[in-house]
């Protein structure tokens, strides 16, 4: 398991932004690695820099090519969640073992570790949609990175059942979470979703100002 490091290019330069403090001037910053945005230290000292992480579990690849055209666009930290154990290759068998997972509340054990989940202001969360829902490692790996209190920008690929009730599994796992807008691809169109995944980022760009200290606008060419 590794972080892919963002290298940025032309189209994800961060373009100029302002943060506003208590009424004080404005601050114009730029930066060559996008952020999402800038939460200010208690103590009156320097802005740390937050960035987004994009994590997401992917058995098939289909969520893993949605995934990295988020990570193409928003920048930051790209992981991939992988349980301990890797599931069958057979469909059928895969299938009902995700189903049992899913009836014991199982939290199947996890490869992935991150070491400081603060690095992070907004996490883009992806998942295929298995029995409805996330695939258990995914419960697995929100409680052992205590996502509750994050904001969230879910989004899953499937086979025809949407969301499913994802996002209310979710909300219930992070109570106090902001969940944004979520994404659903389905699987057999996930290697041409990339104008789905603009358009989504697009309408995320007022939650995300509202979310963090800086100013994430998303830009019309996707940058931040």
């Amino acid at each position: 398991m590794k972080i892919e490091k963002y290298v940025p290019n032309r189209r994800n330069f961060l373009k100029t932004s302002a943060l506003t403090l208590a009424g004080a001037a404005i601050l114009p910053f730029c930066s060559g690695i996008p952020a999402i945005g800038a939460e200010a230290a208690r103590d009156g000292t320097a802005a740390v820099k937050k960035k987004p992480l994009v994590v997401y579990y992917s058995e098939s690849g289909n969520t893993k090519k949605v995934a990295d055209m988020i990570h193409n666009k928003v920048g930051g930290d790209i992981i991939r969640i992988e349980a301990a154990t890797p599931y069958p290759d057979n469909y059928d068998a895969l299938t009902r073992q995700a189903k049992k997972e899913q009836t014991q509340n199982a939290r199947p054990a996890i490869k992935t570790k991150i070491p400081n989940i603060d690095e992070y202001d907004v996490i883009f969360l992806g998942y295929p949609n298995w029995w409805s829902s996330m695939p258990m490692p995914v419960f697995t790996f929100i409680e052992q990175n205590k996502l509750d209190g994050r904001t969230i920008a879910p989004f899953t690929t499937h086979g025809g059942g949407g969301l499913g009730h994802s996002i209310e599994d979710l909300k219930k796992e992070c109570p106090k979470s902001k969940i944004l807008k979520s994404l659903a691809v389905p699987g057999n169109r996930a290697s041409g979703a990339a104008a789905d995944v603009e358009k989504w980022l697009e309408g995320l760009g007022n939650a995300l100002i509202e979310t963090t200290t800086g100013n994430p606008k998303i830009y019309p060419d996707g940058a931040y």
